[in-house]
This record gives structure tokens, C-alpha cells and sequence, in this order.
């Protein structure tokens, strides 16, 4: 099967004759359009094709002016009369005449970094933003000119956006290793800061050399050889070691520097500059604090160890961005990142907290970034050919690199047969996934001794579900009651939107099975498997989070037609008010026919279904007698989680079903555990903190719900002495004694 682009696509969110007409006045402005919800990345008051490139819509110039003369791309040749003007100084010394032959070449190279560039790469008309076109054409990386990438493509696309978007304070990019974030972000910074006044550019990494190697050995260069025409007034050394500042030289005054006709000068007869800087700081939490930065560039942000924090840094510098509630200035951030324990699980929460799609009332999101994934496929190095882009597929016959090379393998093929080779060795397997991620569970895959169960099957299962052999392997959707009629019949019924994923649907003869004994309705599917709750009571907390409802569904081997074994059902959601989530897991134990345990310390779920004539769907806990059980308990059933001893069981029956049945099978087979959600709560779980692990606690009480059997109290035997009235003798000696 071949691999299919996922990454971006065109969508038509607005009417072409909306378009057409403001089009025709030129009226889209640059920036967030609410009336729309798109952002228009177009300079030209016009609009054409929109991507949505990860739940970002956003709307590009519409073809115009396209060159076509190569097909691909081909950055232009310097000319040779220009090359050897080095500065503005060498211009002015020119004769008029000379500098009209080429003030049409620059005037158009002005353009190009200011509304981007159009061009036919393999019979495609291709749009690349002016940062995008200002790095390919003008910025000089360690290899010379860097290759155009159609990632880097849409990386430059995402990023006008988050320049555009007022709401935004950046990008949090998520990439592999040698994706070229580094130079881009240098290029970018050398771009604004030459079109900038009064203003002020700053870079941090992982460390200070970190950050410092960045700055002399790519800002520094990239500003070194620019053209004369895009080069401000510079002062220092060409090549400085902490700053790179454009503004005028400090000098004293003399008649000569008074009288000179060769310097660029204001009306006012003195020489202009931007003011603008260029510097690094040392790594901490505090770095740029007080300042005022038109852009930060954030490189290797998921490498900060401690005692240094990537999130405490970022509630600092994000002040350095906004006047009041205006943003002013922007963030690049990018990185791989590290293991969990490494300064990985900060980043991560930055790169969740930027999701577009999760928004406060203000329109932004939590970190106020916005992220975005490449996965590596996309961006790898020596996979990517002439025209930019990724050879997946292995090819029938080779495929020519931009510099003439051959491409035999897929990048797909490559990657696997890589991580193949890494099979037995754990942790070097998972760094591997880290560096060269396919998914986002791959970028922050942890290390295997960072977890009390076994990391190698659960990720085993993940590489397996996002694998193409089981797509579609999961529905989405809500369940409710027929014709909205309670305690009828339950329907299933598939919504992208749903709150539940389930793989496994009964046959028709097996839905909403009832018994009813002694006129109580109890499971009629009960021997078929069970299902576990971690329930919450308060519908909304203080800071509008807390903790989300879980409800996992787990059968058991069975005569019935199900697989046996299997986690069915997923539900992990957080609905407005808890009624609504007590109604949703109670039209699941309905429609499946199956029981519930859920922990009795957050009673409400079980006194709601009490209430509407299911309590004996919820369990009793198995590891007492029914006369053992303390008054709530025979009321309402459920199992506390209070005990250590508790926490032990839960634990265990987790890894036991681990070990049983995730991963790769001596058969050669996977587990049939489809919700990678779960399994990454599994990853994580620290049973001395079990409030984040709401899946984790769930999937735990349906197995041990399905292996009620095992927590049984043992009945403890007790044996009578019969006495039959013999006697009993001392057969030592030549003699028989009666034993008295």
C-alpha cells in the first residue's frame, strides 16, 4: 500500500463567489478574519486555494505571476555587476545611470520577500511565503544554498500564519532531527531584523553555547551575505560574538565624516540606521526577562534539564511579547524532543497547551503558541528529490536527488528496516522513534525504566495501531436512547465527534440484552466481559478542568460471537455537567449488556444508576462476602481505591493483562487493543499519583472486573474430628500400650 498525504489539504470553508467579489476590491486584509475563520497569509488584498494545516485555516495569495521556465525550483543567479557591491557605501559611489539598470531586479527581489513567490515545480503551481523564498534565495547554510523541501514549505506557510494571526504568540514545532529548523529560524531572524527599527531579536537553546554556536555560526553568516541592497548600516565587527547590531557606528565627528558625499544620510544630514539587535542569552528561567523582543528564537526547547525549565522560562518571555493584551513580537520554538525525565514531559505539556483546536474565551490557546508536527517521513534527509519532495515508496526504478544523486529505497521502508534493527534494545529503539518521529507518540516516547509496566509491548501495540493493517479499526460516536425514549432500547450511533471509540459492535441478537430477577434489571451479557469507571462527582471545577470520566469496556473468552480478551470500548471525556456523563456510561452498560465497577469513593455515578433501576449492573467488590460488605456498599456496590493494598491489585491486574495480551504474541500476532490513548496512559502511570491516570485507573477496574474470580475471599475450611470410639495405641516396645 502506498503512503497517502496527510499532512495538509484544500478546503472550501468560504464561497467561491464571496472570494471572487472581494477578490475583485482587493478587501481581504493580512491577519485573522473572524467572520470567516480563516487567516489570510496574502499581502495582495486577494485570496486563492486555503490549507488546513493542522486545524490552522489559512489562506494563501491566489496564483499569479507564476515562473515556470525550470519546473522546479532553481534559485536565481547574483548578478555578476552586483556581487561586488558589498555595502550601501560601495553603492552610493556609482553613477546614476548603472544603478537604473537595477532598480527594477531590486525592487522586485523587495516584493518577492514581502508577499512570496510563485512558481511550477513538477506541473504544480507552487506558493512559498517571502521567508520561505528570502531563505532559499539569500541565506547561506552550512552546505551553501539551502534545497527547497515542500515540509519546510509548509512549515514557512504555518508560520505566516502565526505572524499573521493576532491572537498568536508563535509557533511550537515538533520536528525530527536535520529537519533544518535551526537555519530557518536564523534566517528568519536575520530577515526581520533587517526590515526592523527599534527593535530587538533574541535566541536561546538548550545551554548558552547552545545558543551562542547558533548565533556566530549561522545568524552572523547568514546577515555576512546577504546582498547590499537587504544589508542595513552595521556596527561592530562583521563578525561578533554576542551581538549583531544594525545601527550606525558610534565615531567622532571630524570635517572629513561631515563633509563626505559617499554615506547614506537623512534629510537632516545624518546617517540613518535601524537600531535593531541580535543577541543570545544563557539558558534559565528568567533570560530576556524585562525585555522587549519583536521575535525570540526558542531552538532545542524539549532538551532543558533540570534545574533549568522550558515552561517557567516561557511565562516569563512571554511578557517580552505583548504590550498589555497586544502581541508585538513572536516566538519560534522548535525542537526533538528528550525522554520524559530529560526535560521532554515540559515540552510536551507546552506542544498540548498550543493545540489550535483548544482555545480559551480570548481566542488563544493555553501556551498561546500554536503547534505544529512534521512527521519524519516528510523531512528527511537523502530521501527527497529533485523537485523537494518525499520519496515514501520504494521506487521501480531510481529517483534523482537534488544534487543528482539516486534514490533507491522508500523513506517508509528505510525507517522500518531501522527500527527493526533496534527490536532488542529498548531504550535505543524509543530514542530512535524520538529523533525520527511518524507520530506524536513517537517524539515522546519515555525510556523503558520510567515505567512499572512493560514499555516495549505497549509501544509495540501503538507502532502497530498506527500502522495501515488497522485503520478503521476504531469508530467514533455517541450511543442514546431509541427515539429518545430512557430506559428503552440503546443505539449506537457513529459521529466524528463523538465521546466514545469502540472496535467491537455485538450482533443485534446480543445488544441491550436485560434479566430481570426478583424485578431488578440485571446484565444480561455478564459472562461475555464487564466494564470499569473512574467517575467524577463535581460537574465543573474552579480553574475549568480537573479530571476527565473514563469508561473502558473488556470481554472475556466467551461461546458468544466477540473477541475474547479485547478492549472494546473507550470513553475519555470531561461533558458540561456529570449528569451527562452518568447517562452516557449507563446507555453503554445497557447496550452492551454488561456490569460495571467503579470506585465508590465518587459515589454519585453509583447512586444515579440506583436511582434509575440498574443497580444490579454496578458490582459488588469481589474481594468480600456480601456479608462483609459495609452498608453503602450493599446499596450502591462499587470498590474503594483508598488502600494500598487496593492500589497493589489494580496495579497488577494491568500488568498481568500487559504481559498477556499487548504487543507482538508468540504467535506472531498483536493485541487487539486499538485505543493508543490508554496505552500512553498505561506508559505513564505512577501509581504513587494516580489523579492524571483516568484511563489508567478505568481499564484497570475492567480487568479486574473480568477477573472478579481471582479476588474471591477464600472460604476457609473447617474440619470436625468424628470419634468412632476406637482406641488408639503405643505400638513401641515388644508390647501395645492404649494411648489415655
Amino acid at each position: 500500500m502506498s503512503y497517502k498525504q496527510t499532512l495538509y489539504k484544500i478546503i472550501e470553508p468560504i464561497k467561491r463567489t464571496t472570494i471572487h467579489r472581494l477578490n475583485k476590491k482587493k478587501h481581504w486584509e493580512y491577519g485573522y478574519n473572524k467572520e470567516h475563520d480563516v487567516v489570510v497569509i496574502s499581502k495582495t488584498g486577494k485570496i486563492g486555494d486555503i490549507y488546513e494545516i493542522q486545524n490552522l485555516k489559512i489562506a494563501l495569495p491566489p496564483a499569479e505571476d507564476v515562473y515556470s521556465k525550470h519546473d522546479k525550483w532553481v534559485a536565481t543567479d547574483y548578478p555578476k555587476e552586483l556581487k561586488n557591491i558589498k555595502t550601501i557605501f560601495d553603492w552610493q559611489t556609482y553613477s546614476e545611470e548603472f544603478k537604473k539598470n537595477w532598480y527594477g531586479y531590486i525592487d522586485k527581489e523587495f516584493t518577492r520577500r514581502e508577499e512570496g513567490y510563485w512558481f511550477r515545480n513538477k506541473g504544480v503551481d507552487t506558493y512559498i511565503t517571502g521567508s520561505h523564498y528570502n531563505y532559499l534565495q539569500w541565506s547561506k547554510i552550512d552546505v551553501g544554498k539551502p534545497d527547497f523541501r515542500e515540509a519546510n514549505r509548509l512549515f514557512f506557510i504555518f508560520w505566516e500564519a502565526c505572524k499573521a494571526d493576532t491572537r498568536c504568540y508563535g509557533i511550537c514545532y515538533l520536528k525530527n532531527r536535520r529537519s533544518g529548523f535551526s537555519f530557518m529560524s536564523s534566517s528568519e531572524t536575520v530577515n526581520q531584523a533587517t526590515i526592523s527599527s527599534d527593535a530587538r531579536f533574541g535566541i536561546l537553546s538548550k545551554t548558552g553555547s547552545d545558543a551562542k554556536k547558533m548565533f556566530t555560526d549561522k545568524v552572523v553568516p547568514i546577515s555576512l551575505h546577504y546582498p547590499f541592497f537587504f544589508k542595513p548600516i552595521q556596527d561592530g565587527m562583521d563578525r561578533p560574538k554576542t551581538e549583531l547590531a544594525y545601527r550606525v557606528p558610534a565615531s567622532k565627528l571630524t570635517r572629513k565624516s561631515i563633509t563626505s558625499t559617499t554615506k547614506s544620510k537623512s534629510a537632516t544630514g545624518t546617517l540613518e540606521g535601524l537600531d535593531t539587535t541580535i543577541d543570545w542569552k544563557n539558558t534559565g528561567d528568567n533570560s530576556y526577562d524585562g525585555e522587549k523582543l519583536k521575535l525570540l528564537v526558542h531552538d532545542e526547547s524539549g532538551k532543558w534539564e533540570r534545574p533549568d525549565n522550558i515552561l517557567n522560562n516561557w511565562r516569563v518571555t512571554k511578557t517580552t511579547l505583548r504590550l498589555g493584551s497586544r502581541i508585538i513580537g513572536k516566538c519560534m520554538m522548535g525542537s526533538t524532543s528528550n525522554s520524559l525525565d530529560k526535560g521532554g514531559d515540559n515540552f510536551k505539556k507546552l506542544y498540548d497547551g498550543s493545540d489550535v483546536k483548544k482555545r480559551n474565551r480570548n481566542g488563544q490557546t493555553s501556551s498561546g503558541l500554536y503547534s505544529l508536527f512534521i512527521p519524519m517521513e516528510w523531512n528527511y534527509e537523502g530521501f527527497i528529490d529533485s523537485f523537494g519532495l518525499p520519496v515514501f515508496d520504494t521506487p521501480g526504478t531510481p529517483v534523482e536527488g537534488p544534487h543528482g544523486d539516486k534514490i533507491d529505497i522508500g523513506i517508509i521502508e528505510h525507517w522500518e528496516n531501522e527500527a527493526d534493527g533496534l527490536r532488542n534494545d529498548s531504550d535505543g529503539l524509543n530514542e530512535f522513534y524520538r529523533q525520527f518521529p511518524r507520530t506524536e507518540e513517537h517524539a515522546f516516547r519515555d525510556e523503558t525504566k520510567n515505567s512499572i509496566f512493560n514499555l516495549q509491548k505497549i509501544y509495540e501495540q501503538i507502532d502497530y495501531n498506527d500502522g495501515t493493517l488497522t485503520s478503521g479499526a476504531v469508530l467514533k460516536g455517541n450511543f442514546q436512547w431509541e427515539n429518545g425514549i430512557k430506559d428503552s432500547r440503546v443505539i449506537f450511533t457513529p459521529d466524528q465527534n463523538g465521546r466514545f471509540n469502540i472496535s467491537w459492535v455485538p450482533s443485534l441478537n446480543l445488544q441491550n440484552r436485560v434479566i430481570v430477577k426478583n424485578g431488578r434489571k440485571h446484565p444480561g451479557n455478564e459472562h461475555m466481559g464487564a466494564f470499569g469507571c473512574d467517575s467524577y462527582d463535581i460537574s465543573g471545577t474552579t480553574d475549568g478542568r480537573g479530571s476527565k470520566g473514563a469508561l473502558h469496556g473488556l470481554t472475556v473468552f466467551s461461546m458468544e460471537d466477540a473477541p475474547a480478551n479485547s478492549f472494546f470500548l473507550e470513553y475519555i471525556a470531561r461533558p458540561q455537567t456529570a449528569e451527562i456523563f452518568f447517562e452516557d456510561v449507563l446507555m453503554a452498560l445497557v447496550f452492551y449488556g454488561m456490569p460495571i465497577l467503579a470506585e465508590n469513593n465518587k459515589p454519585r455515578l453509583l447512586y444515579y444508576l440506583k436511582r434509575r433501576g440498574y443497580r444490579g449492573y454496578s458490582m459488588n467488590r469481589p474481594d468480600k462476602t456480601v456479608n462483609k460488605l459495609s452498608t453503602a456498599e450493599k446499596e450502591i456496590g462499587g470498590i474503594p481505591n483508598s488502600s494500598e493494598d487496593m492500589k497493589q491489585i489494580h496495579a497488577a491486574a494491568i500488568e498481568s493483562y500487559i504481559d498477556k495480551y499487548v504487543g507482538l504474541q508468540e504467535n506472531g500476532d498483536y493485541g487487539n487493543i486499538y485505543f493508543n490513548a490508554t496505552l500512553n496512559d498505561w506508559s505513564k502511570f505512577n501509581i504513587n499519583n494516580r489523579t492524571k491516570h483516568d484511563a489508567a485507573i478505568s481499564s484497570g477496574l475492567a480487568v479486574m472486573a473480568c477477573n472478579r474470580h481471582l479476588y474471591q475471599p477464600k472460604q476457609l475450611k473447617q474440619t470436625k474430628v468424628l470419634d468412632f470410639g476406637f482406641k488408639k495405641y503405643n505400638n513401641k516396645g515388644s508390647i501395645s500400650k492404649i494411648i489415655k
